[in-house]
């Protein structure tokens, strides 16, 4: 296991300007059914079992995750004294079984950590980079310049999961890997076991008939023996938990696996090598941060797309939204117009901040934010790109990002896991990766992140060696007056940060309750570059809930392409009470809480 501070890095060379640029994504999703769990107490079981299954309430600890499984879990590792972060590895290690189609155990997932013994917020980068054999040249003499998304050996980068989560035990944890891995082990074991082939009533049993029957059984027979391998390695090492931890990481990414892992990608075509894997570290970067209403936003930094929702809520500060009225006409459109123009800014610039220099800093000015506020009509809806240019510190570029004629695949993945426990400390994290393929003797299921890069010349998300591919994936942690009250994760791509604005506002401005700020009608736009499909903007288009209080006609009036319907994302909240320690978790539509 390894991981440095980022902000140790030299700072790179290339220095991103105005010239035409290319963007990407979307990222489709889901209706997920995500469960909410509380450890309660005190409360008795008949109190527990009396509270809403949509939300849930306690003073002890709280988990919100994308299934009953991967909840029950980590409640059952915060019940057994286990603190947030291992609770939230427990859970994680879980869902790369049961939601293995929505994340998979080697993907990535970024994550922000509240340490309340150190008071500090910090994010674990948990995502790989590009192999190096990884090129445009490759890319464009092999696949036509093509970055596809799905089942494409040549779009694996090393796995980051694994290590983000030995970094965030070593780091921030009380627990074993092996300890944290057993009811993922549990699950393998049930899942590994052949059925019988019929039952009482003459049939097949209908788990591996629903699944795929014996490659479903054999799939995780090798999975379940690799994660016994990951354990005999901390077993074997006979020093301290963190000695343990190591042994795990070099096993996985210095050791045998990452030797088998090269055997298995040069024998299908793949790029991944041994050399990839040896070389991977997790990164510990600095949040993002500002400040709205008195309260402080963290997100991951440009290597995300968590940025832009920083610059959306600081061009809204100082507008009277509750006077407005929510999803009014005017709430809607004022909202939705500076989200184009956050997102043009992240169309235009965001990338591997270790490959290209991101003028973030200066996007999030005074300065330059004032400027692009006065960019928004309240009359008219923008029916173009507008990226800014914060290195000359104008308010337009003057070009509009690029897309692209060959546009890559879809991928429908990604789920949800926040936690909080009894000492205050808070995990927010988004893990998703799907897509990919299988190393089949290994179990290993692999992402197919590389469709975050591309082969246009130019772009600050060129395609290179050891360069990461920018994500949609965005957990935020949410403080006031220096202690943690509130984490919103969402599945959705795209829609991600659109949904994490609305649930902030609607909390933050609004006062819902954390229920009703996931539950309340939204709305949302593709007038940005798919960051995954790399399709064009659709330039004007504006989804709305068919109920709440929004006024069509005024919207239409405005010039904005309406389409009625539900932004395809999925969200959940975590909020604490700082006075009385109280906990409260909600899911989206398809959720459901548990309390202990």
């Amino acid at each position: 296991m390894s991981h440095f501070m980022s902000n140790q890095l030299p700072a790179m060379p290339f220095r991103f300007r105005t010239r035409r640029l290319p963007t990407f994504a979307w990222l489709c999703l889901f209706w997920i059914p995500a469960f909410v769990g509380i450890v309660h107490g005190q409360d008795t079981e008949a109190e527990a079992a009396r509270a809403p299954r949509d939300l849930a309430a306690g003073q002890q600890g709280a988990i919100v995750t994308g299934s009953r499984q991967s909840r029950d879990a980590g409640l059952a590792m915060l019940q057994d004294g286990g603190n947030a972060i291992d609770a939230a590895v427990t859970s994680m290690l879980v869902q790369s079984v049961v939601e293995n189609r929505l994340f998979c155990f080697g993907s990535e997932v970024p994550i922000i950590v509240y340490d309340a013994k150190r008071n500090v917020v910090e994010v674990i980068a948990g995502l790989g980079a590009a192999p190096r054999l990884a090129t445009p040249e490759w890319f464009r003499e092999n696949r036509g310049g093509k970055i596809q998304g799905r089942d494409d050996i040549a779009n694996v980068v090393v796995p980051g999961f694994l290590d983000a989560c030995l970094t965030a035990l070593e780091r921030y944890g009380t627990r074993t890997f092996t300890e944290c891995a057993q009811p993922m082990l549990a699950v393998l074991r049930e899942r590994a076991t052949p059925a019988p082939e019929s039952g009482a009533d003459g049939g097949q049993d209908r788990r591996n008939n629903a699944a795929g029957g014996e490659n479903f059984v054999k799939h995780h027979q090798n999975f379940l023996r690799l994660m016994e391998r990951l354990v005999e390695a901390e077993k074997s090492s006979g020093g301290d938990r963190a000695t343990g931890l190591r042994h795990v990481s070099d096993y996985f990414y210095r050791g045998p696996i990452a030797r088998e892992l090269e055997a298995w990608s040069r024998e299908k075509g793949g790029l991944l090598r041994y050399v990839d894997m040896a070389q991977h570290v997790t990164r510990i970067d600095d949040p993002l941060t500002i400040s709205f209403h008195g309260y402080t936003v963290y997100k991951c930094g440009v290597w995300t797309q968590g940025p832009y929702a920083l610059q959306t809520l600081r061009m809204l500060e100082d507008r009277d939204l509750s006077a407005m009225g929510h999803n009014s006409a005017d709430y809607v459109h004022l909202v939705i117009e500076a989200i184009k123009l956050a997102m043009a800014d992240r169309d235009a610039y965001y990338g591997d901040p270790h490959f290209v220099e991101v003028p973030i800093k200066q996007m999030l000015s005074d300065e330059y934010v004032a400027m692009r506020r006065s960019l928004i009509n309240m009359e008219r809806a923008s029916l173009e790109q507008v990226p800014g240019d914060p290195w000359k510190m104008q308010p337009v570029l003057g070009l509009p990002p690029q897309d692209y004629k060959i546009h890559s695949g879809h991928s429908d993945d990604t789920t949800n896991c926040l936690v909080a426990d009894q000492w205050g400390n808070v995990v927010s994290a988004t893990p998703s990766g799907w897509g990919g393929v299988i190393a089949e003797d290994l179990g290993l299921e692999l992402g197919s992140r590389m469709i975050g890069l591309h082969t246009w010349e130019g772009h600050p998300s060129l395609v290179a060696p050891g360069k990461r591919p920018r994500i949609t994936l965005t957990p935020t942690l949410v403080m006031k007056d220096g202690q943690p009250v509130l984490a919103i994760s969402v599945a959705g791509g795209d829609q991600q940060d659109q949904t994490s604005i609305q649930v902030l506002l609607n909390r933050l401005v609004f006062g819902m309750d954390p229920l009703t700020a996931v539950r309340t009608p939204r709305f949302g736009t593709d007038h940005h570059i798919n960051w995954f499909g790399h399709e064009p903007a659709k330039l004007g288009s504006l989804t709305v809930p068919r109920e709440g209080n929004t006024d069509l006609d005024k919207l239409r009036e405005r010039g904005h392409d309406l389409q009625l319907g539900r932004p395809a994302s999925s969200a959940v909240i975590l909020t604490i009470d700082p006075e009385t320690g109280l906990k409260q978790a909600a899911g989206d539509r398809g959720r459901f809480a548990g309390g202990y």
